[in-house]
């Protein structure tokens, strides 16, 4: 039997989650999707949707979706959904986990890896982080957990952007790539998406295409000056002082001192080499530093030239879990580049491109 693919969606209040998954839930679209309400009595949209009062667990919708809260464990609840689909007593296709505002996607993706039963009958398809560009700016400067979900993203939704000046959306939109090099961007309308833009992302699959923006590092829309440590200038996102990038404009209402307050703590960096890594090394290393700084590493993705093999090899990882594979033969001609992105909470950049070029043949 084929897997079931599951899509979890994450982003803060009033990002409009609730607009996507009401139609999720009763639009007619021919989907029988399953929708997991992973919440912790915060906010949920059961008394929209759904009668709070009821006791049900599992309730099963109009359009022949399943909409099901968990108030314990996601892995007994992915279990006991799997369960009564083998049964034959629900039937639904694919799984969508709505995480509340503040939780941290990281545990949730990390159950379809863990768990071999899980891992035998889901799929993880993608994390989709909506974000509300009217109140990103704050909520991104002050909760942690906001910034998490950018850095985890696979896709990004932007909602709201109508509300906010065109400059305010550039400046978001740069300072969201800086976080989160390998998911792209939409602005969409009031959290409504076109669900073929929602499900089938593959953002999980080991595939050999490495979602990094070509012109991540080589950003000319903008003039910066020589004490801007910009990225078209190093491989880093720390802004100097003097930086003249919009993101780090001082807001409007906001004295001076603020001025480069943008220096989020999630961040990313990548590490390129047309040198082969030596297998054993590497391996040691990335050991080694996930060992360590593993819970500040929220997604890690690479495409690497390896002694020893014709093929790329594919890795990413997931906090402490990183997994790798064989990909296509490296074609005729095609220069055998690797390249990796790390998106961390305060990684050691230099402890980890140094070591990296020491991995090298």
């Amino acid at each position: 039997m084929s897997l079931i693919p599951t899509t979890i969606l994450t982003g803060f209040l009033g990002s409009g989650k609730t607009t996507l998954l009401k139609r999720v839930l009763s639009e007619a679209h021919g989907q029988k999707i399953a929708v997991i309400e992973n919440e912790f009595g915060e906010e949920n949209i059961d008394t929209e949707i759904l009668v709070s009062e009821t006791n049900e667990q599992i309730i099963q919708m109009s359009n022949g979706c399943i909409c099901c809260t968990i108030r314990e464990d996601l892995r007994a609840t992915l279990q006991l959904l799997a369960a009564k689909r083998r049964k034959g007593l629900l039937n639904f296709d694919r799984i969508v986990i709505e995480t509340t505002g503040l939780a941290d996607p990281g545990p949730v993706a990390q159950t379809f890896f863990m768990d071999d039963e899980i891992a035998e009958t889901f799929l993880l398809d993608s994390i989709l982080t909506l974000v509300d560009a009217k109140h990103a700016a704050q909520q991104l400067n002050d909760r942690q957990e906001a910034r998490r979900q950018v850095g985890f993203a696979d896709q990004i939704f932007i909602s709201k952007a109508d509300l906010v000046p065109a400059q305010e959306l550039d400046a978001l939109q740069h300072r969201l790539k800086h976080m989160n090099p390998r998911a792209p961007q939409k602005v969409v309308h009031f959290g409504e998406v076109a669900l073929s833009e929602v499900f089938d992302l593959k953002g999980f699959n080991l595939n050999a295409k490495l979602d990094i923006d070509p012109d991540f590092l080589n950003d000319h829309d903008h003039v910066h000056g020589d004490d801007c440590d910009h990225p078209s200038h190093q491989h880093d996102h720390d802004h100097g002082e003097h930086c003249d990038h919009p993101s780090h404009a001082p807001e409007k209402g906001q004295g001076q001192g603020h001025h480069h307050h943008h220096d989020d703590d999630v961040k990313s960096f990548v590490f390129r080499s047309d040198r082969a890594f030596e297998p054993a090394k590497l391996e040691d290393f990335l050991g080694a530093i996930v060992n360590i700084y593993g819970p500040r590493m929220l997604r890690y993705k690479g495409v690497l030239n390896m002694r020893g093999t014709e093929r790329k090899v594919i890795f990413q990882g997931v906090h402490q879990l990183m997994g790798s594979d064989l990909g296509p033969m490296w074609a005729d001609g095609e220069s055998k580049m690797s390249k990796m992105v790390f998106i961390g909470i305060d990684l050691p950049k230099d402890i980890l491109l140094q070591g990296l070029e020491q991995c090298l043949v």
